[in-house]
């Protein structure tokens, strides 16, 4: 109801002045926190054209476009967001994720090193990483990166997530159930669902 309600007063607030580009960008980050990515798209657009060189709505672009599977355009605004704003360390990690996502795993390898260069203990980024190496079978490598992600954040569930998918990957059924048992506490859906797959649940 909270977001409605602000979604309500924004949209309001861009109807007396429709070609405002911060309110549309405002509106637009929160048409994408409630997945209406169509929306978001044609705000973000209306803004990116009146802004080209502003990285945060370029940033958010290619989010919406990485939710809608549109790579190649996330891609781009993504570069261009890197360009404007090098020590952007979220659009790293996307870059990464878009170039993987597009069969170029060399290349995303060598964005998200660059964006570690920048910060060494950015967790997100490691978990993409360690996505990439258990992709090309390389199981140690991915091991560990997981395994700096949850030295670095061991209360975050998403490291705790990623581990548990290397220990499937591996047929390791006892460090699965390590990991589902952590993630009851951290995430009970994800735990929810690996439980009805693998283990007895109640």
């Amino acid at each position: 109801m909270k977001a409605e309600q602000e979604r309500a007063k924004k949209e309001a607030v861009l109807q007396q002045d429709p070609d405002n580009s911060q309110r549309q960008y405002e509106l637009a980050l929160v048409c994408i926190e409630e997945h209406r990515n169509s929306e978001a798209l044609e705000l973000l657009d209306r803004c990116i054209a009146e802004r080209r060189r502003d990285p945060q709505a370029l940033y958010a672009r290619a989010v919406t476009n990485i939710a809608m599977g549109i790579y190649r355009n996330a891609a781009c605004d993504l570069l261009k967001a890197i360009v404007l704003e090098p020590g952007s360390l979220h659009a790293y990690k996307h870059l990464g994720f878009v170039q993987f996502m597009l069969g170029k795993e060399e290349a995303a390898l060598k964005t998200l090193h660059k964006g570690l260069a920048i910060n060494p203990d950015y967790t997100d980024i490691y978990c993409v990483l360690g996505d990439i190496h258990l992709d090309l079978g390389d199981f140690d490598k991915a091991r560990e990166a997981f395994e700096k992600a949850l030295a670095l954040e061991p209360d975050k569930p998403e490291p705790h997530s990623k581990i548990a998918m290397y220990y499937l990957a591996r047929g390791d059924m006892k460090g699965l159930k390590k990991e589902y048992d952590i993630l009851k506490t951290l995430d009970a859906e994800l735990a929810g669902q690996i439980g009805s797959l693998f283990f007895d649940t109640p």
